[in-house]
């Protein structure tokens, strides 16, 4: 191990808890113990996640959120017995590891839970919610301090909670954290002073207009949260660790509204001022550590940070913190172990948080430690699988039911949290597969099918691997998907795969083989344009093609978008022309990577000319029409047209040919990786 990592692999204490190192597994939305949106039970899919990666040599595990009181059913944790029966014998094999274990605790979303249509029309429509109260109630599940619109669906204002509703959880947080310990737990987290969650919106001048002992003053607006810890305590005893997700500053200007990175605006939840005051005042109310970061559910890529968002984001505000308060301080948001164990040798926080590189990579901590960095799969932050809820403009939460239920599954890694469905097992039969096209469904597929045991040869028409990836890859804020490029290069290399460069397949009837993979991608959509012969398309653009200072884009979507962004970044001057009523409309995009470009556009004022079309493409100038007939001329120095995709396979699907990825049908990393493993785990 290189010796600059030397602190991250340290001890340190929670109270009286010794952690063997700085490496916290921070909880992430769908790795529940105890279940997520179905009826609370002990998971064995988290359950032997987390047994892995303890296994793995992570020092604390802190698993995602387990809600106080049932999603479906209204039931209570801390009634859940059987549940807590077996979480005793498992607790004592993560404790065989060295690792320790601390529970998510979570009194609830308020106006952040993601309501979809379906439970935005049950909070508005009194009669069918009380119906349904018996088995769902989104009405209870996104109550809030006030009275304030829905962060998912705008349209609908999410009830005040009670007093008496209030009381109930806290008294539920004590009761289930004495199950807990009882069950050979090492601690308990409160979820959540954090991300604009239920206990954070308290906190908020901008949500909270409440009156009584909940509201107004400083110390009431932290009531909850303080009440919640001390409850804990009373009921546990002194020595048990409570720790506190924690939102340093919550980057938010409004409902909605966030402030990106370097942005100057008028905070309206936590400045630093008052988190300097808040975090003593926490510790006093008995608080053992504060696992923190930035950002509310308005400004949600603080907390959840896409690839635009720089590397170490939150570490200056975390590091800043920790001065006011003498109990550990953890810091999350893309770290770097370089950047972590410097930070942390420098006594500016005490331990690395680190979450989504453990559903691409489950030991990358042993892979680190054995100095073999270059076989650590890099989390690209796509959230493709992790975190699927998205929205645009006029929407509730689209993403699909199956996705919010099953949340911290990952595009990259089709194997994290889904049970045994893509357990590689050694092939009955050995057999001769050629692949045609080595992008990324090819080679997933080339590194199953290997492994398996079967004879693998790719053929690749270019000369390198990675296929459509590598221009997608281009953009300078893409360092982490360039590098997971060079991972599949590594691989490739390592494991012997047979690439046949600069062989193109126009006939595959002539190859020799059992089986035959399909993996030769997609074609841009060219539009119907008077002039289009002047624009270039965005693949010419990300290979490299140079364009002026005025660049109009015709599509919006997440390609034009982040081309957009990169001219931006740039120094140039992007316009975007989208059809419909947003940028981003795609249904699985999270809106923690769509919020960001809409946020930082809005900042720089790009302009995007939304419900339009161009119509004309002159020298130096498009014709824009919009939706309601008017026209204009917009300045044009470049044009580059990103209106989509279609599926182009050099052959179709046969008894022996299996077509994968874009050839399939045109997806993103996730379609493509776990539909190439759909098929090289059943030949």
């Amino acid at each position: 191990m290189d010796k600059k990592y030397d602190a991250l692999f340290t001890p340190w204490r929670i109270g009286k808890v010794e952690i063997k190192n700085r490496i916290v597994l921070c909880p992430m939305g769908g790795t529940s113990l105890f279940g997520w949106v179905e009826p609370h039970h002990f998971d064995e899919d988290a359950a032997n996640f987390f047994l892995k990666r303890a296994e793995n040599n992570v020092g604390l595990i802190i698993p995602g959120i387990a809600p106080l009181r049932n999603m479906l059913g209204n039931g209570w944790l801390y009634k859940a017995n059987g549940a807590f029966r077996k979480l005793k014998p498992f607790m004592e094999k993560i404790h065989k590891t060295g690792a320790k274990l601390f529970v998510q605790l979570t009194a609830g979303f308020g106006r952040s839970f993601a309501l979809d249509d379906m439970m935005a029309m049950l909070v508005k429509n009194k009669v069918l919610g009380a119906l349904v109260r018996p088995i769902i109630d989104p009405a209870y599940l996104s109550a809030a301090p006030s009275e304030s619109p829905n962060r998912w669906a705008e349209d609908v204002t999410c009830r005040e909670i009670t007093v008496k509703e209030i009381k109930k959880i806290i008294f539920a947080y004590a009761e289930t954290a004495k199950k807990l310990m009882d069950a050979g737990v090492d601690g308990v987290e409160v979820h959540a002073v954090h991300e604009g969650y239920l206990l954070d919106q308290f906190t908020f001048k901008y949500v909270n207009k409440r009156t009584d002992e909940y509201g107004g003053s400083f110390e009431n607006r932290y009531r909850f949260a303080t009440d919640v810890v001390k409850a804990i305590k009373a009921r546990c005893g002194a020595d048990f660790p409570v720790s506190l997700r924690y939102s340093v500053v919550s980057k938010t200007k409004g409902f909605a509204d966030g402030a990106v990175p370097g942005e100057e605006y008028v905070e309206v939840g936590r400045d630093m001022a008052e988190s300097e005051r808040a975090v003593k005042y926490l510790e006093e109310a008995g608080y053992d550590m504060f696992n923190a970061d930035n950002g509310t559910y308005d400004a949600w890529y603080w907390a959840h940070p896409p690839a635009y968002m720089p590397e170490n984001c939150n570490l200056d505000d975390v590091s800043h913190i920790k001065k006011f308060t003498s109990k550990p301080v953890v810091c999350a948001g893309r770290m770097t172990p370089s950047v972590a164990a410097a930070a942390i040798a420098a006594d500016e926080i005490d331990g690395m948080g680190v979450a989504r590189q453990f559903l691409t990579d489950g030991e990358w901590v042993t892979k680190l430690m054995e100095g073999r960095e270059e076989d650590i799969k890099p989390c690209i932050s796509c959230h493709n699988g992790c975190f699927t809820m998205s929205k645009a403009k006029g929407t509730a939460n689209t993403a699909p039911l199956g996705d919010t239920a099953h949340m911290a599954r990952c595009a990259l890694n089709p194997q994290t949290m889904q049970g045994h469905k893509y357990d590689i097992k050694p092939a009955k039969e050995r057999k001769k597969v050629a692949i045609v096209g080595a992008g990324i469904g090819g080679i997933e597929a080339a590194m199953v099918l290997k492994e398996r045991g079967h004879d693998v040869t790719v053929y690749e028409k270019s000369g390198e691997i990675g296929g459509v990836f590598i221009p997608a890859a281009a953009p300078s804020f893409k360092e982490k998907d360039r590098a997971l490029i060079e991972w599949y290069r590594h691989e490739v290399a390592k494991r012997g795969i047979d690439v046949r460069f600069n062989t193109e397949i126009k006939d595959i009837s002539k190859l020799e083989a059992d089986e035959i993979i399909i993996a030769t991608g997609s074609k841009p959509k060219k539009p119907n344009i008077p002039g289009i012969e002047k624009a270039i398309e965005a693949v010419e653009f990300l290979n490299g093609k140079a364009v002026g200072d005025k660049v109009v884009i015709i599509g919006g979507g997440l390609t034009g978008s982040e081309i957009a962004y990169e001219l931006e970044l740039s120094g140039k001057h992007p316009v975007i022309v989208e059809a419909l009523n947003d940028i981003i409309t795609t249904k699985a995009i999270s809106l923690a990577n769509s919020s960001y470009l809409r946020d930082y556009f809005e900042w720089k004022k790009v302009p995007l000319m939304l419900e339009s079309r161009v119509t004309e493409i002159g020298d130096g100038w498009v014709s824009v029409e919009a939706k309601d007939g008017t026209k204009q001329k917009v300045e044009a120095d470049s044009v580059i047209y990103s209106v989509g995709y279609y599926s182009a396979p050099i052959a179709p699907k046969g008894k022996r040919v299996h077509v994968i990825g874009d050839a399939k049908a045109v997806g993103n990393l996730r379609t493509v990786i776990w539909g190439a493993w759909d098929v090289a785990t059943k030949i």
